[in-house]
């Protein structure tokens, strides 16, 4: 009698109960039916780390006999051994040589990725990105290596560029200026490399909003719910009247934010919201005096006003 069936080609279940959850015995390797104890998987291999640790015993190394996990975008799957290095009289010859060398057992190519893997995660991890834009920025990495459309330019670069795209496609886009700041490289050559990205993968990311930037650099000013909803309408519609053509959208959100907050209690001057923007205070006074004859027309109506629009600051 087989003990186990299939309700579709890649669901493992038990056929009198195809929905039930499945529990699994680690010790004895059986999946096994919550509902009525069928017994739908046996002998299954357990891939997780060894359950014994010897890391506590003769301190200094740890023998437990697992290794990294794999790395699907490297070309050996990272699966290499490495000898450790010889601590005993009989790991050396008369000259004091190491009797058992390690090869050069990982190639230039996948050095090279490991290297820019390293770099990707850890501009990441100082501007708080999750783990699901890393993983798309490598794979893009390993796209533009693999197919040598960049030759010439430097690794670093490209990882930057990379991460910029992949917050683009994530939907939760970043500035150039933000990249820059955790980059090593320049603003103009992450611009230059984000172009030639695009091409040679042939890919495309979605125009960016007022909208992406301006949760963001609302929170980061402290202000209040009430606002950051104000600098929404108004920079939208700003868009929406075509009051601001030409303008990018970070200045046109910092105008706007600028605007909510002096109509508000939370007033914020125009160099603290360049700094969180990264706009220049020129900038955001040039958007502001596009918006500011039509006030009246972009504030919402719910609006409370602490400073009427025509006591708003006139540049």
């Amino acid at each position: 009698m087989a003990s186990s069936s299939r309700h579709d080609t890649n669901k493992i279940c038990c056929y009198n109960h195809p929905d039930a959850p499945l529990i699994e015995d680690y010790r004895a390797g059986d999946q096994i039916c919550s509902e009525c104890g069928l017994v739908v998987g046996d002998r299954v291999i357990d891939v997780g780390s060894e359950w014994r640790t010897f890391s506590n015993e003769k301190a200094g190394a740890d023998p437990s006999r697992v290794g990294g996990p794999e790395n699907p975008l490297l070309n050996g799957s990272d699966l290499s051994t490495l000898i450790g290095p010889g601590r005993g009289d009989a790991s050396f010859d008369g000259f004091g040589v190491s009797k058992y060398q390690n090869r050069r057992t990982m190639s230039s190519s996948d050095r090279a990725l490991l290297n820019a893997f390293r770099e990707i995660s850890s501009m990441a991890d100082r501007i708080n990105l999750p783990k699901t834009i890393v993983d798309r920025c490598n794979k893009l990495f390993k796209d533009v290596h693999d197919g040598k459309n960049l030759k010439g330019r430097a690794n670093d670069a490209i990882a930057s560029a990379c991460l910029y795209i992949a917050c683009r496609q994530e939907g939760v886009p970043r500035t150039f200026k933000e990249i820059c700041a955790v980059s090593k490289i320049s603003k103009k050559e992450i611009g230059r490399c984000f172009k030639l990205i695009l091409k040679a993968l042939e890919t495309s990311v979605d125009l960016i909003t007022t909208g992406d930037f301006m949760s963001r650099f609302c929170s980061n000013l402290g202000l209040s719910n009430m606002v950051q909803r104000a600098a929404t309408h108004i920079a939208r519609r700003a868009v929406e009247l075509d009051i601001v053509p030409g303008r990018s959208p970070i200045s046109v959100a910092a105008a706007a934010i600028y605007m909510a907050s002096q109509a508000s209690e939370d007033k914020r001057s125009q160099k603290e919201i360049g700094d969180i923007a990264g706009v220049a205070d020129a900038t955001i006074r040039q958007s502001y005096k596009l918006l500011y004859p039509h006030a009246a027309k972009l504030f919402p109506e719910d609006f409370k006003f602490a400073t009427p629009i025509d006591q708003l600051p006139q540049m």
